[in-house]
């Protein structure tokens, strides 16, 4: 299976209005933005675990990475509410599930294969930085000199540009923005390739994002089975 594997132009994917796909678990379901394989690929998803729904033990062969966007998701090491974020690197394991249910982003098999690094950081936790001129705060989640993740809020009603030397992976957590003709509500996502700076207009709530400054792809990334 392949969608948006075409790295080398921009995408932008309004996720809620993307079907629901069963995944092998019952009661846990994907929306799928990215994705280069089947059941082990290389993917970035919204995810949906029904209340109760335990996807089965497995190891994170290429890594994954994830970010709590409603409900609590759990595993066999903690509670993990809305906000919180979090790096699996290639090597662990775990048994996600969730007890009242919960909606998260994941990424999967693209980490680069000497990331061993272990990262939880719950709601509000991480370094605040200083923001840029249109953003109120900002918060980096992970920095390890090859890739910048972070959370950012950005001010009502203001144009925003995030220049992009590397590549740049967005999702709208929160509010809405505009980019060109298309507008941005929570869930959605956007990638583009480097060069391709980042220039939005926020909506009269703001916004609040995930964004991600690194390669779209590492040259290193773990290599599929």
């Amino acid at each position: 299976m392949r969608i948006n594997d075409d790295l080398t132009v921009p995408v932008i994917v309004h996720a809620g209005q993307l079907p629901w796909t069963p995944s092998p678990a019952a009661g846990v379901d994907r929306r799928m933005l990215f994705r280069i394989g089947d059941e082990v690929a290389r993917a970035t998803s919204i995810v949906r675990y029904a209340p109760r729904s335990v996807f089965p033990r497995h190891t994170h062969g290429g890594g994954e990475e994830i970010v709590v966007l409603d409900g609590v998701f759990q595993d066999e090491h903690g509670d993990y509410p809305a906000g919180s974020y979090f790096r699996n690197p290639p090597g662990t394991s775990h048994v996600p599930a969730s007890k009242d249910g919960c909606t998260i982003f994941v990424r999967l098999w693209q980490f680069r294969d000497a990331d061993r690094d272990q990262i939880v950081r719950r709601p509000a936790e991480g370094r605040r930085i200083e923001p840029r001129s249109e953003a109120a705060s900002a918060i980096e989640l992970f920095d390890d000199g090859f890739e910048n993740v972070r959370f950012e809020s950005w001010a009502p009603g203001s144009p925003v540009t995030v220049e992009n030397a590397r590549g740049l992976e967005m999702l709208v957590l929160a509010g809405s923005l505009s980019i060109g003709d298309q507008t941005l509500i929570a869930q959605s996502w956007a990638r583009l390739p480097a060069g391709q700076p980042l220039s939005a207009t926020t909506g009269t709530d703001g916004a609040k994002v995930w964004l991600r400054d690194a390669p779209l792809l590492h040259s290193d990334v773990s290599r599929l089975p």
